[in-house]
C-alpha cells in the first residue's frame, strides 16, 4: 500500500490541527475526518468518529498514535458465516 511522502508529513484536517493545542476542547469532540492521522497531542482524549451512520466513541491511547481515525470506526456490520434468514433453499 503506498504511503504518504515523509517530507509532506502526516495529514491532519485544519479544524483538528487548531484543536491540538487545546486538549480540553478535544474531549468528546465529533470527528468527520476519517482520513486524518492521530497526533500525540490527542492522547488520553475521547473523540466520536463518524462511520457513515452514527458516531463511534473512541479513546485515544498511545498505541493508536500514527494511525488514521477511520481505522477505529468500522463502517460495516459483522455477520457470522452461514447465517441466513428465512427458509433454506433446496431442491423440490
Amino acid at each position: 500500500m503506498p504511503r504518504r511522502s515523509l517530507w509532506k508529513g502526516s495529514f491532519v484536517d485544519a479544524f483538528l490541527y487548531e484543536l491540538k493545542n487545546q486538549k480540553d476542547r478535544l474531549a468528546n469532540k465529533k470527528v468527520w475526518s476519517r482520513r486524518s492521522s492521530i497526533l500525540p497531542e490527542f492522547l488520553n482524549s475521547t473523540v466520536r468518529i463518524y462511520n457513515g451512520k452514527h458516531f463511534v466513541r473512541c479513546k485515544v491511547t498511545e498505541e493508536k498514535v500514527g494511525h488514521k481515525f477511520g481505522e477505529f470506526a468500522l463502517t460495516r456490520k459483522r455477520r457470522p458465516m452461514g447465517a441466513t434468514k428465512g427458509a433454506p433453499k433446496g431442491k423440490k
